[in-house]
């Protein structure tokens, strides 16, 4: 699947977000029997796009150090 660039690069900022909505909902909505579902939920995705965002910053550091010309040249 192919998703522009704009939005690929707004994912993980987009999860972490949504996260932190459902950490409110959540907070907001004590005692609902939906409450700990939304935070755990909010929860993993805040952690999910924690990591995608220092993976990729990871590996575009990495990356920065290669030399890509082929090896024959």
């Amino acid at each position: 699947m192919y998703l522009p660039r704009g939005l690929y690069e707004a994912l993980p900022y987009l999860y972490v977000a949504a996260g932190l909505g459902a950490c409110v909902a959540s907070y907001l909505g004590s005692g609902a029997p939906w409450s700990n579902l939304a935070f755990v939920a909010g929860f993993a995705a805040i952690v999910g796009g924690s990591v995608l965002i220092l993976r990729r910053k990871s590996y575009r550091a990495d990356a920065a150090h290669y030399d890509h010309r082929p090896l024959d040249e």
